[in-house]
């Protein structure tokens, strides 16, 4: 996105939220755009771990029934190329064979810039090195159908596929507005997304624990139809809890189940 483009999509959604308040608002509507480097873009908050999230839709359609997955992410540190990194795998799994999918994603530790990352869906494997100016096909990678891509960045961007370890690592807080330049590996180009802190809620984990979450709202556009997602984001752990979205006449749903819900380990993970 241009620089023009993102001033007046920033402009936008600042007046937007003075209009609503109901009374001048000054320090609180100020926009950050999150940088590689910046300083208050925490990455000690992203806690290493294995994260179950139990993600289902509904459609207005069909109002009787749901989709179910269940989500898998795990994150270590580790030491590649005798540099500190975050490597993060996901494992979904749906109701049949067809449905699973996995991913392998490497990032900076100290910035969590994006330095591989590797999916396989339905069979095909699409694998990237992904750097500060540009992401290329991984051509070392054996049956990768991606070996060929080659996109040029204006600038650094994160990798889109870690949203919900993204939000863990921001400094949330009451009226922040925060652009974030993501990047979905192999798909159109990078691109500044607005999110916004509406307020915060004490919801109810299924551990039957008490939460202070702030809640983060962005919403979009996509082939006609108007997008919106919320996400609720702990206080005192930077854990992310909970996740609702509104699309095209459907919903979805992300809920993190407690560390014991469900007994698997992340054994398939991409290498």
């Amino acid at each position: 996105m241009k620089a023009s483009s993102l001033f007046i999509k920033i402009l936008y959604v600042t007046l937007t939220v003075l209009f609503f308040s109901g009374k001048p608002q000054v320090a609180a509507a100020q926009t950050d755009t999150i940088r590689m480097g910046d300083k208050r873009f925490n990455t000690s908050s992203l806690k290493p771990g294995l994260r179950q999230y139990l993600v289902y839709f509904q459609s207005s359609k069909k109002p009787k029934s749901l989709v179910f997955w269940l989500w898998l992410r795990n994150t270590q540190i580790q030491t590649k190329n005798g540099q500190k990194v975050f490597v993060t795998t996901q494992n979904w799994y749906g109701s049949d064979t067809t449905s699973y999918r996995t991913v392998y994603s490497i990032n900076r530790l100290k910035d969590f810039a994006p330095v591989y990352h590797s999916e396989t869906v339905a069979g095909k494997k699409r694998s990237y090195n992904w750097s500060a100016s540009k992401i290329t096909g991984a051509d070392s990678v054996v049956q990768n159908t991606v070996k060929d891509f080659s996109l040029d960045f204006a600038a650094p961007n994160f990798n889109w596929n870690l949203d919900i370890e993204t939000f863990e690592m921001l400094p949330l807080a009451a009226g922040k507005i925060f652009a974030i330049n993501f990047y979905d590996a192999g798909y159109g180009k990078p691109q500044y997304t607005i999110y916004k802190v509406i307020g915060s809620e004490v919801i109810s984990t299924l551990d039957n624990q008490q939460v202070d979450c702030w809640k983060l709202f962005t919403e979009s556009e996509h082939n006609g139809a108007h997008y919106t997602e919320t996400f609720w984001i702990s206080k005192k752990g930077h854990e992310f809890l909970k996740e609702e979205d509104s699309f095209g006449g459907g919903y979805r749903y992300k809920v993190k189940l407690p560390g014991a819900a469900v007994n698997i380990v992340n054994r398939f993970a991409e290498k």
